[in-house]
């Protein structure tokens, strides 16, 4: 069966986190919420697992005292971000389907802008009393570098 939201106009590429959700009820606002919880956990752990590659490669790259406090406060920058708000969520697609025993399936198609992102990150970075001015520095240099990677080339 041909389900919404497949292919790759619904999949992550250098410019978009995105996911999907999939949700059944028999009640109408409970699969939207459940759908919507599932595309935002799929959104959440894309950009955990960037990060995650991202302060490994620093680790390898990087050296000096700050490093281990630049890779602990950018790990917890991700956390704060997935666990209260992910920016700039857009809804790119919604259906909604009754069976004939009146349970609602619900489909939702989210995107987050990866530069959108990574500028929120660098924002709440510098909000940050803790952060040495090196930790900081390096910090946002390496969002400044996902900020490039994203906007630059074509969107696939």
């Amino acid at each position: 069966m041909k389900e919404p939201f497949q292919g790759r106009a619904y999949e992550s590429n250098n410019r978009f986190y995105r996911a999907t959700g999939k949700a059944s009820s028999k009640q109408d606002a409970i699969a939207q919420s459940k759908a919507e919880v599932q595309a935002r956990q799929g959104l959440a752990q894309q950009l955990q697992t960037t990060i995650q590659a991202v302060t490994d490669n620093y680790a390898k790259d990087v050296q000096g005292e700050h490093v281990n406090e630049a890779i602990e406060r950018f790990e917890t920058l991700v956390r704060e971000v997935t666990n209260t708000t992910l920016t700039d969520v857009r809804v790119i697609g919604r259906e909604k389907f009754i069976d004939p025993e009146g349970t609602y399936t619900v489909y939702v198609a989210m995107e987050i802008r990866k530069a959108a992102m990574y500028r929120h990150m660098k924002k709440l970075a510098r909000m940050d009393e803790r952060l040495s001015k090196a930790a900081l520095e390096d910090i946002e240099r390496l969002l400044d570098e996902k900020i490039a990677e994203s906007e630059s080339g074509p969107e696939e």
